[in-house]
């Protein structure tokens, strides 16, 4: 399928053919009719991917400051890599469109295949032929809407939530300044409530369409003698800012014009400096209106479809899109005036021509157009299959043991940011590795990297690589809610698995892939504990080989805070901060004493709303006696180095420090080793070493003992930090898993 894309780094808008998208649990699949140009939001990202790099570094001073800690932390290479890697990164252009579902992802109920609807949301319903969008932000259209009409929901419900914010009533004075696309439909939406509605703006052709809507409308420069007389000398009741300007002079002007006590709504991207005296004098409200209504930026809306009770929260931003689609189809708003131009996606780069200001032509609504018929469609051969689906055993797979000489022949399911910058120039590194096919469920990130890594073929369907007989490794690179169930599909069809961390997020999921190693035993599977890989890691190992005593080990992370919407933090879908991530330092000090703990306690610092659970302090026991310690702490700066680790033990004394420096001690003797220009964390290691299993027939990088009882520990220190209790924990044997 044909979709627009933004190349970040060279500033290019362009037409991709990438594969059609996957819909996931609580998403449907919808192709795509029509779509709405945003010439506020879109523009101003087109506008900063055409500067140079000092342009961008000009315009966002705040990440220039983040790039240089990431630096002075990491290494010059290392961050230079992640920043161009970042830039690298199509960005999908769009967020309103319209069009028929064609296929359902696990668990809708409510919507069906061939259903006209209105799609939202930046990420979801981008300018592409297939857009996947979650259902709270799906609106069934009903005959009397068009898709193109339809198009237009999105932004209006964007104009909606302002005017709801403004809390106009019933014959109440509203002044609407910039009557822009977000303008013209609050005009219309004020009018629709019974609210008398006037309107101003630079340009004369805006200044009439407003008239013809039969709104009062003035050039800005008349706007505040008009208002008082408008208002009968008393003052606009609400004043909606919905102009596109760096300026504050909007915000002064609706000050001026605004009654008493009244209120001020910025739903516009506008200058927010207010004029202290006359918001003082008339102690005005002003609000800075947040995207289309209540759920926006919500997770746990937005992606998991938890809908907010009607009875507490009226109007969230679904419902929006459905009033909003009402009155389109009841001619209370009408947006066909207000499209300017059209063009086929395959001609889109020249709709940001366009808006920009490049073919210096006058427009208002600009929208892409699809082939599509009007009337409902069902799913057709151009629909991919739904889900991961493990193969029938009689699929013919490369055991490690009898597997031809050559590279090692590798899937990878996942194409996000940490692959797209890590992991995928990892492998592709590794002489010993052929890479052959990615799937990731947007289909767009896949067909990036497989061409930027040089894979064979791109697929939004994870099933494809699975069946894929050429293929005798996957590495799974997806959200952690997925790594259980996939390493489980792929071992059973037969692959070889590396899992990034974490492998599972409960008891259950981790009994499952044991079972599954026993029963598959020519399979390998790896884990991405990146760090025991690491070169300095293995010059420490070596330090302490040999060692008589138990050894004493501090790892300290300074985690970073992380908000509490975020996805790691999900139980579901992140397993949180502990499983997630402090799995890590669990490994490697397991790595050092070379077994996995047997007891297991951990404590917190109370979360306070602000926190979940990533303020703790880990003991671990091991059974030679030797002690670890992790302090995982989110309260801390970025700026400051990320981890340290001190180590005593037989005389011996060993500090490694963010993977940058090693500093050994023993019998008065001191070296330290360092990496100016790169933290090196292990991913390439991790890569050779599980690459080099697979051709020599084992063993696996990391014994399954450790792999399974570290992750063990990571359930058990949740375990015990919510119970206050020391947790003993089993040890798995690895004759039990060959």
């Amino acid at each position: 399928m044909k979709q627009l894309l933004q190349n970040l780094r060279s500033g290019e808008t362009q037409i991709v053919d990438v594969p059609i998208p996957t819909p996931q649990a609580g998403q449907v699949l919808v192709r795509t009719a029509a779509s709405l140009v945003s010439a506020g939001t879109e523009r101003m990202v087109v506008e900063f991917a055409e500067k140079s790099l000092l342009g961008k570094a000009r315009s966002r001073p705040d990440l220039v400051r983040q790039v240089l800690d990431k630096a002075r932390r990491e290494g010059v290479l290392t961050t230079l890599e992640a920043a161009f890697s970042r830039l690298e990164q199509p960005m999908p252009l769009g967020y309103s469109s319209s069009g028929v579902i064609t296929a359902l992802g696990d668990g809708v109920q409510t919507l069906r295949v061939g259903q006209r609807v209105a799609c939202a949301g930046g990420g979801y319903a981008v300018h592409a032929e297939y857009v996947c969008v979650p259902t709270n932000l799906v609106a069934p259209l009903p005959d009397a809407v068009d898709f193109e009409a339809a198009a237009f929901t999105t932004l209006g419900a964007i104009a909606m939530h302002g005017f709801r914010l403004s809390e106009a009533q019933i014959g109440e004075h509203v002044a609407v300044i910039g009557l822009g696309l977000l303008g013209l439909l609050s005009v219309q939406i004020a009018q629709a409530a019974g609210c008398r509605v006037i309107g101003v703006d630079l340009l004369d052709e805006r200044i009439h369409l407003a008239q013809q809507f039969g709104a009062q409308a003035v050039h800005v420069e008349q706007a505040a003698e008009a208002a008082i007389s408008f208002s009968r000398g008393r003052g606009c009741d609400a004043v909606l800012i919905c102009a596109d300007s760096s300026s504050s002079e909007p915000v002064e002007l609706a000050g001026m014009i605004a009654r008493d006590r009244a209120r001020v709504i910025a739903v516009g991207a506008v200058g927010l400096s207010l004029p202290r005296k006359i918001y003082y004098e008339k102690e005005l409200t002003f609000i800075n209106s947040r995207s289309y209504g209540p759920g926006r930026y919500d997770p746990s809306y937005e992606e998991g479809g938890r809908d907010y009770p009607i009875g507490y929260v009226r109007w969230t931003e679904g419902r929006n899109l459905e009033a909003m689609v009402d009155l389109l189809a009841s001619r209370k708003v009408d947006v066909h005036p207000l499209i300017t131009h059209r063009f086929p996606i395959h001609q889109a780069p020249q709709a940001y021509e366009l808006i920009t200001g490049k073919r210096k032509e006058p427009f208002l609504g600009v929208l892409l157009t699809y082939a599509q018929k009007e009337t409902g469609a069902v799913a057709d051969e151009t629909t991919p299959r739904q889900g991961v689906t493990a193969p029938s055993a009689a699929i013919p797979t490369a055991p490690a043991l009898h597997r031809a000489t050559g590279a090692v022949r590798m899937g990878v399911l996942g194409a996000g940011n940490f692959a797209s910058a890590v992991m995928l120039p990892a492998m592709r590194s590794v002489q010993r590795i052929q890479l052959v096919g990615i799937a990731s469920a947007s289909g767009m990130s896949a067909q990036h990297a497989a061409k930027r890594f040089g894979f064979q073929y791109a697929d939004s369907n994870a099933a494809r690589l699975l069946e894929d007989a050429e293929i005798e490794a996957v590495a799974i690179l997806t959200r952690h809610h997925l790594h259980a169930q996939q390493t489980l599909a792929a071992l059973q069809a037969g692959k070889h698995v590396f899992c990034e961390k974490p492998l599972a997020l409960n008891a259950e999921e981790l009994d499952g892939i044991e079972a599954a190693l026993r029963s598959h035993p020519a399979q390998i599977l790896s884990v991405g504990f990146n760090r025991r890989f690491a070169p300095l890691a293995t010059q420490l190992k070596t330090f302490l080989h040999g060692r008589q005593e138990p050894l004493a080990a501090h790892y300290r992370v300074n985690a970073g805070y992380l908000p509490l919407n975020h996805w790691t933090h999900d139980p579901q879908q992140g397993g949180g901060r502990i499983i997630g991530e402090a799995c890590h330092f669990i490994d490697f000090l397991t790595f050092l004493v070379g077994a996995a703990p047997t007891e297991v306690a951990a404590r917190g610092l109370p979360d306070n709303g602000r926190y979940r659970e990533d303020n703790v302090v880990i003991s671990l026991t091991f059974s030679d006696g030797s002690l670890g310690t992790i302090s995982y702490l989110a309260n801390g700066d970025k700026a400051f180095p990320k981890e340290r680790v001190e180590v005593f033990c037989s005389g011996r004394v060993a500090v490694l420090d963010d993977y940058r420096s090693l500093e050994l001690v023993s019998q008065g003797s001191r070296k330290v080793y360092s990496a100016r220009l790169r933290q090196d964390k292990g991913h390439r290691a991790e890569m050779e070493a599980f690459a080099r299993a697979i051709q020599s027939g084992g063993p696996p990088p990391i014994p399954y003992e450790q792999i399974f009882g570290v992750t063990r520990a990571a359930f058990a220190a949740v375990e015990s930090l919510r119970n206050g209790s020391l947790v003993r924990i089993g040890s798995v044997q690895q004759s039990n898993i060959t």
